[in-house]
């Protein structure tokens, strides 16, 4: 992997993409992040954003701040990702009704209501959308997408799918100092 390449964490929201940039940080790789959205009972150990990455639609020149670190990316935003860097995809993937109960009981913690759209219609928008952008990453030539599923990495397959993203990183990771971050009392919206 060359160092001006950008890492993006991606999927959708509650999938697991600040488990998997605290993991990236644990085996040795550099995050572009800040600190403007803090630690708390949904995220206890952070969210690993970068507040710029949100105005992307409008204000790219952060990019050059990120060419061999990873930050973290809503899968909504990678379409505004612009032409003359390559980027390497980690797109996390979650059981649907984990994300949609985490999602719920994210918005329930902070006094929000709750989703006017039922769960079934939800989801049914979400999947489109992961088709959509399956689709558009597949045709992208500066991008490189691996997909990583969160249950695989909470219950089963832990080793061999991070040995699938530090293969994918150029094998310059410490799987198991990755590994050490998982908390299986995080995963609470078990489906």
């Amino acid at each position: 992997m060359s160092l001006n390449s950008i890492i993006i964490v991606s999927g959708l929201p509650r999938s697991g993409t600040s488990m998997m940039m605290s993991m990236l940080e644990a085996g040795g790789m550099r995050l572009l992040t800040d600190d403007s959205r803090k630690a708390d009972e949904d995220n206890p150990k952070g969210y690993f954003e970068y507040e710029r990455v949100k105005q992307i639609e409008y204000n790219k020149s952060w990019l050059e701040d990120s060419k061999g670190k990873a930050v973290k990316m809503i899968s909504e935003l990678l379409r505004y990702l612009p032409e003359g860097y390559f980027y390497k995809v980690i797109f996390m993937k979650r059981n649907m009704k984990e994300i949609l109960a985490s999602q719920r009981q994210m918005l329930i913690r902070r006094g929000k209501p709750e989703n006017t759209i039922s769960s079934e219609k939800m989801a049914e928008l979400f999947e489109q959308h992961l088709r959509d952008i399956k689709t558009w990453l597949e045709a992208q030539p500066n991008m490189e997408v691996i997909y990583i599923n969160y249950n695989e990495i909470i219950e089963k397959r832990r080793e061999e799918e991070l040995e699938r993203v530090n293969l994918f990183l150029g094998k310059r990771l410490c799987v198991k100092k990755m590994i050490r971050v998982i908390d299986k009392r995080l995963y609470r919206q078990r489906k």
